[in-house]
């Protein structure tokens, strides 16, 4: 989907996002959870997927300066490990309340809500959806998540879904070129 396939409102929504917030599983992962024992123990240790288009668009936004986070009622080491490694602002997990934890990054980070993409696939999501300037639905959110969102991805939930919107956001703001070339500088100066 080019730019010129999104409405005006959605470019104007997209044009004032400075943070995007996320839940993780059916969004950054495709909603699986896979169990294996560990040895020698035995204990289930828990894992997920995530998709490498999605990281190299979460890189993006903080190359353009866009804060970033998660939101998520699961706790799970591999969301840690993977926000670390995004540079991710906010780490939210094992929290059911979500609007206390939205407000708590809206607070700390000076942003307001109208400058504030979230992304949900599922019903506890509502509630922040129906809060951010940029509602975002992945392709298969459930109907009540659709039903209140601004942009549907393309792609659904651990499968580029988040890639879909750092791009919509990142065009509507004209910061593409400029977060794309300080990734180019970045792995220029790594391999120097």
């Amino acid at each position: 989907m080019t730019e010129t396939q999104y409405s005006s409102d959605l470019l104007s929504r997209a044009s004032h996002i400075k943070m995007i917030l996320m839940d993780v599983d059916g969004v950054l992962t495709d909603g699986k959870l896979y169990y294996i024992p560990a040895s020698p123990s035995g204990d289930m240790v828990e894992f997920k997927g995530f998709h490498s288009h999605d990281g190299l668009g979460l890189h993006l936004c903080h190359f353009a300066g866009i804060v970033t986070g998660v939101i998520s009622g699961r706790t799970s080491p591999g969301t840690t490990e993977r926000a670390r490694i995004l540079n991710m602002r906010y780490v939210y997990q094992g929290k059911l309340d979500k609007i206390g934890c939205w407000q708590e990054a809206l607070q700390d980070s000076g942003i307001s809500a109208s400058d504030t993409a979230f992304i949900g696939d599922d019903f506890p999501d509502v509630p922040l959806l129906r809060r951010a300037g940029l509602a975002i639905a992945v392709a298969d959110a459930r109907r009540e998540v659709k039903r209140v969102a601004h942009f549907i991805t393309p792609s659904v939930g651990g499968h580029g879904a988040v890639r879909d919107a750092v791009e919509l956001i990142l065009k509507a703001r004209g910061l593409w070129e400029t977060a794309t070339d300080r990734y180019e500088a970045n792995l220029s100066a790594a391999s120097s």
